[in-house]
């Protein structure tokens, strides 16, 4: 195996680690109250770990120093309480590297890298890309296989070769294809260590049955109790139990059938922020140009939210 600046992940990335929206003020400008209240929200409701500048943080839409400004002031309001990750993908390799540096300057514990876009990639020049970010920190890395974003996955044999990297210490699959997932959990019998989280919510349970590690799910933003308690019973063995907080989850696509199902993600992202001002925790600016929920949406997702209130608890 081969070992670079990190020779093992002091840290456990295991279980619920949720992928935090940015609360914004302003286009550029951070909802800092809001951000201090989304990330007592998560530690309150016992999540494993935080996730920032993932997908569901924007991360594309922000300014590089909107990106330094979120990973500063969450690892200062965390205070080592529970791990932080920090997405550092961007299109320039360059802007990769120096925001991997800002989390390990700023107290982060891991930092995450998905596949680059815009520019086709093929399997050789994604290998290049990750193994050119890692003499830059001493920060154990996940990958992040996100095609409907970037286009691009990581094949299981890229994924099984970057394996043999120490420093690389697991996978996010968002891809929602359990059978790749499920051919990723293979390689634990390479890197027993490794950590296999799944981004997709509804298949939290199955993934977990088959050889996954956790969960990086859009829903714990808003009830992160109730996949926290989910992986509590999963550690217990607990399966009828695992089936009914499964059984909940699923309820929360009524917050996502709210959004346009018709374009990928970055509608679920809007629906989650307004579900989350409805609650008081953050505004629901999103980046520009994208709009927040209508009126009308808003309106929709109240009754969900007060009719989930009755139904998860």
């Amino acid at each position: 195996m081969t070992a670079t600046n990190k020779s093992s992940a002091a840290v456990s990335f295991q279980g619920i680690i949720p992928p935090i929206v940015t609360p914004l003020a302003d286009d550029d400008r951070l909802d800092l109250a809001g951000c201090e209240r989304l990330l007592e929200h998560q530690i309150t409701g016992k999540v494993d770990g935080l996730f920032l500048l993932g997908s569901s943080g924007e991360i594309a839409s922000l300014s590089h120093q909107l990106r330094a400004e979120f990973v500063r002031a969450a690892c200062r309001m965390v205070n080592g309480r529970v791990p932080i990750l920090v997405g550092i993908t961007d299109t320039s390799l360059v802007e990769t590297i120096h925001l991997a540096r800002v989390a390990e300057e700023a107290g982060a514990d891991g930092v995450v890298l998905t596949t680059p876009y815009y520019y086709p990639v093929n399997q050789a020049e994604l290998m290049t890309f990750v193994k050119a970010v890692l003499p830059a920190t001493r920060l154990p890395l996940l990958l992040y296989n996100m095609p409907a974003m970037t286009k691009l996955w990581f094949h299981l044999e890229t994924v099984a070769e970057l394996a043999q990297i120490e420093q690389i210490v697991g996978i996010k699959d968002s891809s929602q294809d359990i059978e790749y997932f499920r051919g990723l959990t293979e390689l634990k019998s390479v890197r027993p260590d490794w950590t296999f989280l799944i981004g997709h919510e509804t298949l939290l349970a199955e993934s977990l049955a088959i050889g996954g590690t956790g969960g990086v799910n859009l829903g714990t933003n808003l009830f992160p109790t109730l996949f926290s308690e989910l992986m509590t019973a999963h550690r217990a063995q607990d399966d009828a139990l695992v089936k009914e907080y499964q059984a909940k989850i699923d309820l929360l696509e009524a917050i996502y059938d709210v959004a346009d199902r018709t374009l990928p993600l970055l509608p679920l992202i809007g629906v989650t922020k307004t579900a989350l001002s409805i609650l008081g925790i953050c505004d629901d600016r999103l980046a520009p140009p994208h709009h927040r929920c209508t009126p009308e949406q808003r309106q929709r997702l109240s009754e969900v939210l007060r009719q989930l209130k009755t139904t998860l608890f």
